[in-house]
């Protein structure tokens, strides 16, 4: 099997950050959401993106030709041709089953299903498929043009085959793949989640202001970027959510999110997607 045609479903910051990767790596790409505003703004976010990339000399003006041709499309019509069909919705995980039986239903019998999910279990998610052996986790990190990292993650039943195509297709795309066990949270966000989760704690508590915090953190351990900016740049949604599913699926209280990670959410402070977060944006 070759891996032509990508079908991406969701159109936000995830789901467009794939479908650039996916074109200007040759392959053809469909980038389906349900909401026609989300689809334009991705195709502007796309073409700002590969513009200013090319600037920098980091891609050719053929690869921008290629974001260009990306498909957009309101249903799964187009999913029939599709060899790989990746999820980016939002880390809803009853959203994420319905949707995995809708691309189930949609796509051709031997077409691959993956999920973007932050942490919820490929294995649940391929059990709500007829198909459970074609089904794998690729988790993209943000912004996903830059970044080079895709955690991939193999559920109980997904077949050698479908993780070498996988581990090949992310080569295509210029991506480090590293594969990870079925487990809450995967190796990436069992790891960061519960550091921002701590920060928020620590700001909760009135330890440093959230400058402070980062700054710690960055001056002197070395991180690019502060928890909190981090969690920013995230979702505290998406953060949020992976607390709900660490806490719930490993039973241990030290994944407890921290209440002021959940009153932000609660107000709509989600971060930069907002506007507002622990930081405020234009």
């Amino acid at each position: 099997m070759e891996i032509k045609h990508i079908f991406v479903i969701g159109a936000g910051t995830m789901g467009n950050g794939i479908a650039q990767v996916a074109a200007t790596s040759g392959f053809r790409v469909t980038c389906m959401d349900v909401v026609p505003s989300a689809l334009e703004h991705a195709r502007s976010t796309i073409a700002r993106s590969t513009a200013k990339l090319h600037q920098k000399g980091a891609i050719t003006a053929e690869q921008v030709s290629a974001a260009e041709r990306i498909e957009f499309a309101g249903d799964f019509s187009a999913a029939k041709t599709a060899d790989l069909l990746i999820e980016a919705a939002s880390e809803d995980p009853e959203l994420k089953f319905r949707l995995f039986r809708e691309m189930d239903s949609a796509a051709a019998p031997g077409a691959l299903l993956a999920s973007n999910t932050s942490s919820i279990s490929i294995t649940k998610l391929a059990a709500s498929t007829g198909r459970p052996e074609r089904v794998i986790g690729m988790h993209f990190m943000n912004p996903v043009p830059l970044m080079k990292l895709v955690e991939v993650i193999r559920g109980l039943g997904t077949s050698d085959e479908t993780t070498t195509l996988i581990m090949d297709t992310c080569r295509i795309m210029g991506k480090e793949a590293v594969e990870a066990h079925d487990s809450p949270g995967f190796i990436s966000n069992r790891i960061l989640c519960p550091m921002i989760n701590e920060a928020v704690f620590t700001l909760q508590e009135g330890i440093g202001t959230p400058e402070a915090i980062d700054q710690v953190m960055k001056l002197g351990m070395n991180h690019p970027i502060g928890p909190l900016a981090l969690a920013d740049l995230i979702g505290l949604d998406v953060v949020l959510a992976v607390m709900n599913v660490l806490q719930r699926d490993l039973g241990e209280d030290k994944y407890r999110p921290a209440p002021l990670l959940r009153r932000m959410v609660d107000a709509g402070y989600l971060g930069r997607k907002s506007g507002r977060g622990f930081y405020t944006y234009p």
